[in-house]
């Protein structure tokens, strides 16, 4: 793994790296029975502004230090702007659009704008195995987020049910020059494709961000900063925020806040803060697998073959993209010793077919 673990001052960093896409998809499994009975800007606004107090106390409570300075707050506010609200907001406005799971594919396939980015402006090597294992990634969460029926239409030539499919019309609009805003926002697709985009933007974002201030502390502000809109707009927007919710609902809530949000962007940003971000990255392909795997055990949902299938392609995608160095390193020795023998054969053969003169004596 390219993150350094053995630096880290967390005991269990290892586990500690799992731990938030773990969060993240036993958190959307809570939310499931919650998202009909609230409005979404209400629930991203719960999520951010409570957990970033949270952060912030045990940011204060573990002496780390506060912003200071213009850049720092300036850094934390676009921070704020684009992993707070932007990609909280598109979130939950687009879970209550989309009704299948190919939002939840475009959700989880950011690590591939992460890579990019990456490789752009920090320099950080992705190489054949890494595209490879980023590819098997997302093939892996579209066998687990698409319906079995649209997936087994594609492979058999079949064309697939048009209720599978996001709204051909909504796609045109989007590639219109002008597209009306309330035609544009009313895709849950789109929606979710804008979440993932903010989140990736975020995640690169960190790197800057902790130049000029503490990430723990950062994670916090930007958090609490980045709710205060959701609430403002949930305020002026919406209506019955919690009037349906029950007190298993709250108790789903607040498992999403604390251990969904607070946790889970704490200690994943304290990793994005030094760490190789495509090998981090990369571990969101986890999230649709623990909510799959929870889902099944809690809400007692059963997982297809072709399920089982997706997910055994995302293990092997998160270990191509963490081991693609040594993979490498393997492939290069391995190249290097057939080309050693390759030209040991030709040595020997040249040596065959050159005639080894005799004395007369031997004759």
């Amino acid at each position: 793994m390219h993150l350094k673990l053995t630096e880290s001052r967390l005991p269990f960093a290892s586990v500690l790296l799992i731990a938030p896409f773990f969060l993240w998809g036993t958190a959307m499994v809570a939310m499931k029975g919650v998202i009909p009975h609230t409005t979404p800007l209400f629930m991203a606004g719960v999520r951010l502004l409570p957990a970033g107090i949270l952060v912030l106390g045990a940011a204060m409570a573990m002496g780390r230090p506060q912003p200071k300075g213009w850049a720092a707050w300036l850094w934390i506010s676009l921070f704020a702007l684009i992993d707070g609200s932007l990609f909280q907001g598109f979130l939950a406005e687009g879970l209550v659009r989309t009704g299948a799971g190919l939002g939840s594919v475009m959700i989880d396939s950011q690590p591939l704008a992460v890579a990019l980015m990456s490789s752009w402006l920090f320099g950080e090597r992705i190489g054949l195995w890494g595209w490879l294992g980023l590819m098997f990634g997302v093939l892996g969460i579209s066998l687990i987020g698409l319906p079995d029926d649209l997936i087994l239409n594609l492979f058999s030539g079949i064309t697939p049910v048009r209720a599978s499919l996001p709204d051909m019309s909504v796609l045109q609009q989007i590639f219109q020059v002008n597209p009306p805003l309330q035609s544009l926002f009313a895709s849950g697709e789109w929606l979710m494709l804008l979440a993932a985009l903010s989140m990736a933007v975020g995640t690169v974002a960190i790197r800057y961000v902790c130049r000029h201030a503490d990430p723990v502390s950062a994670t916090g502000w930007h958090m609490i900063i980045g709710g205060i809109p959701l609430f403002a707009l949930s305020a002026g927007l919406e209506a019955g925020q919690w009037a349906d919710i029950s007190l298993s609902g709250w108790i789903s809530l607040s498992y999403a806040t604390i251990f969904g949000s607070a946790i889970a962007y704490g200690l994943f940003f304290y990793f994005a803060s030094s760490g190789n971000l495509t090998s981090l990255s990369a571990l969101t392909f986890l999230t649709p697998v623990f909510a799959l795997l929870f889902g099944s055990l809690i809400l007692s949902e059963v997982l297809s073959p072709i399920q089982w299938t997706g997910v055994s392609l995302t293990l092997v995608s998160i270990y191509l993209v963490n081991q693609r160095e040594k993979l490498e390193q393997l492939f290069q020795k391995s190249t290097a010793k057939e080309s050693h023998l390759s030209e040991s054969e030709k040595v020997l053969e040249t040596a065959k077919s050159v005639p080894v003169p005799m004395k007369e004596s031997e004759l």
